[in-house]
């Protein structure tokens, strides 16, 4: 099975109810893609910094999952900060990209950078977690 394929057949119900769509993997790089629906929405249609911060942990933890040490039993997120950088209006989709700062027997740290599909920059997320 390959990455993709292992994050694809993994039961993630929060990620599938806000529309994550895992488009590529491998242990140094995961994306995902997900639309901004009115209900990810705050003020003038906008995507919700909640949202954001969701969406970058669900990759986030898809990345350590495929690269956990066979012995563990699973991951958990310790630490996760958010630098928010622009917005994305409804109907747009962003794509967040996730890749590895820190791959430790105990934790892993993964900066996930999210976009529009042009390109525009909307937050850069930087998260541990806790191999368990």
């Amino acid at each position: 099975m390959t990455p993709l394929e292992k994050i694809q057949s993994m039961k993630m119900p929060f990620a599938e109810l806000k529309g994550i769509t895992f488009t590529e993997a491998d242990r140094d790089r995961v994306v995902a893609k997900m639309v901004v629906r009115p209900d990810l929405c705050t003020l003038n249609h906008t995507i919700h910094g909640g949202a954001i911060m969701a969406f970058a942990d669900s990759v986030g933890a898809a990345a350590t999952v495929i690269n956990l040490p066979e012995d563990a039993k699973g991951t958990t997120t310790l630490e996760s900060k958010t630098n928010f950088i622009g917005g994305a209006k409804e109907g747009a989709t962003v794509v967040a990209t996730a890749t590895p700062v820190h791959r430790g027997r105990r934790t892993q740290v993964w900066t996930t950078r999210l976009e529009t599909e042009d390109g525009r920059l909307v937050a850069i997320v930087t998260q541990t977690q806790m191999v368990l």
